[in-house]
């Protein structure tokens, strides 16, 4: 594992080393959290469309075409990653017990006996 010792400066700022800058493909955006005792920063990647067909063919059935289609695709695009960080950050909150649903049945009701 190739290790280096960077500054941090009064501003808590600091450059990447080129090295992994490259190696993890850094583009225009990193995401940055604390994990255990570390601080973990890795390249956000764009959505790589795992939801556009299911997008669209809800838009399609919904009756829409041409360019209302077209706005209406991009609108609920941008949606789908709030959405992700959203369920995200709920089960991180579940992982440590603090979430307001706890258990299955919580999350999904219990099932009438």
């Amino acid at each position: 594992m190739f290790k280096k010792r960077i500054s941090v400066s009064q501003k808590r700022q600091i450059t990447i080393p080129i090295e992994f800058y490259n190696d993890v493909g850094i583009e225009k955006e990193v995401e940055c959290y604390v994990q255990d005792n570390a601080i973990v920063i890795r390249p956000v990647r764009e959505s790589g469309g795992e939801f556009d067909e299911q997008i669209l063919a809800d838009l399609i059935f919904q009756g829409l075409s041409g360019e209302e289609l077209l706005a209406s695709f991009k609108e609920t695009r941008k949606k789908i990653r709030p959405a992700v960080e959203g369920l995200i950050a709920e089960a991180e909150l579940a992982a440590k017990g603090k979430s307001k649903h706890s258990t299955y049945d919580d999350v999904f009701g219990a099932e009438d006996k």
